[in-house]
């Protein structure tokens, strides 16, 4: 069988190099400094630094003049989605450092305390993060308004961050998989040829699942959190993050949604609080676009990179040595091809760091695939989205666990292990396809 590739280089297995010289010095310097003691571990190599000799590399062994490998590279770091990741990171930094200013996270989390058991603040983060990703289809707006209440609780009681900005970072997935709107689900929808109806009645029988064992295991992490005493707290300081959470229900866009909430956060700010000047409030969203420069810089950087990578062949040499893996497998039918079009999506998110486009980059293999060892379509996208959201939301170079550790100033690799959701939905997926669930017949789904 043949199969075509989106890209019109050759399959190239050394074009992967850069990215692996990128994880061995970040993930590398990392583990180095841990074992030697070192405190901020992850934090003593900066990842933008990390990624420039990556960088440096993947340009020079670019297959035509110099001037043109750095072309690409541009185009890639300018990407419209990357320009929208970097716009969100900008407006999520200045909104969260604009509400902290002017008092908001704190009346926030003490009206939290007032009316939730501390047993019950990891599964509400949990919950609210799911309700606003699914609305917003984006987790990293989603990401970006809850984080910082996440994170206020933390510092309020005895819940650890990385428990608190996981939960968060779950149910942030969890919307993203599962969202109408959500534009892995549209990707993996039109890759297939499937509607959207069709693959979620497919991924809710294994999202749901994934998400209620998570929700008890944040209740039994936090079922000895002592009460807190909370303190007065003044109501108008709600607003801003009121606002935010009722625009994402909306079909507003999500840079829409963060304007209004600084533009508010600010005028509450400036009425509520005799303290809080004009002048104070230039600064806290400056101070807010600061502290995200170097999350926004290495998504950029990664971007040109993996254009970069994308041109030269490297992600074409993976995906076809996968889909080649899973035809000796043949025997297994559909099981081989759940775990190769699964593998697909996974190998592909790790070297892209973007869950959108390593679905649109597999997509055409992953329908090959599908027809070839009979694999239902729907099971397909679904399996393709959730997987994914799966490595999106454990890979610490990912934009939503950089934009999560920017705000609660923790390091990615330390918040892995507590991202529960998404290793629960790993192993509910892996049970999907092992045992064959959920068998839905065609006429059911299509209902």
């Amino acid at each position: 069988m043949t199969f075509n590739t989106q890209a019109k280089a050759q399959a190239n297995a050394y074009a992967l190099l850069p990215l692996i010289v990128f994880l061995a010095i970040f993930l590398g310097s990392g583990i180095y400094h841990s074992i030697i003691g070192t405190e901020f571990a992850f934090y003593q190599v900066k990842a933008p630094i990390a990624a420039l000799p990556a960088v440096i590399l993947a340009v020079l062994m670019y297959k035509g003049p110099l001037n043109s490998g750095i072309d690409t590279f541009l185009k890639g770091a300018s990407h419209p989605n990357l320009i929208l990741m970097f716009m969100v990171f900008m407006l999520a930094g200045a909104f969260a450092s604009v509400s902290s200013a002017i008092g908001s996270v704190d009346a926030t989390v003490q009206l939290g305390l007032s009316i939730i058991p501390p047993a019950y603040v990891l599964p509400m983060l949990f919950v609210i993060s799911a309700f606003i990703a699914t609305a917003m289809g984006t987790s990293m707006g989603t990401i970006a308004a809850c984080a910082p209440i996440a994170f206020g609780f933390t510092q309020a009681t005895d819940i650890e961050a990385v428990y608190a900005i996981g939960a968060v970072v779950g149910g942030a997935m969890f919307g993203d998989n599962l969202s109408m709107i959500s534009d892995t689900t549209i990707a993996a929808t039109s890759s297939l040829k499937v509607q959207l109806r069709d693959k979620f009645r497919v991924n809710v029988w294994i999202a749901v699942p994934a998400s209620i064992v998570s929700l008890l295991i944040y209740m039994l992490i936090s079922h000895d959190s002592q009460a807190i005493e909370y303190k007065a707290y003044n109501a108008w300081l709600i607003l801003p993050y009121l606002a935010v959470f009722i625009l994402a229900f909306s079909r507003l866009h999500v840079l829409a949604v963060l304007s209004i909430g600084i533009i508010l956060s600010g005028l509450i700010g400036l009425s509520a609080q005799q303290e809080f000047s004009l002048l104070q409030l230039n600064n806290a969203i400056y101070d807010g676009f600061v502290s995200m420069f170097e999350v926004a810089l290495l998504s950029m950087l990664l971007g040109g990179l993996s254009a970069i990578m994308q041109r030269e062949g490297g992600l074409q040499w993976l995906i076809q040595r996968i889909y080649r893996l899973t035809r000796l497998f043949k025997a297994s039918a559909q099981r081989a091809g759940e775990i190769g079009i699964s593998c697909l999506v996974i190998f592909s998110n790790l070297f892209v760091a973007n869950n959108t486009v390593a679905i649109i980059l597999s997509g055409d293999m992953a329908r090959e695939v599908a027809k070839e060892y009979g694999v239902d379509p729907k099971r397909a996208a679904a399996l393709m989205d959730i997987f994914s959201c799966v490595i999106q939301g454990l890979i610490p170079y990912s934009a939503q666990l950089l934009l999560a550790c920017s705000i609660a100033k923790i390091s990615p690799v330390e918040l892995l292990g507590s991202i529960y959701y998404c290793w629960v939905l790993a192993i509910c997926a892996i049970l999907s396809i092992l045992l064959r669930y959920p068998r839905l017949s065609a006429a059911k789904l299509q209902r």
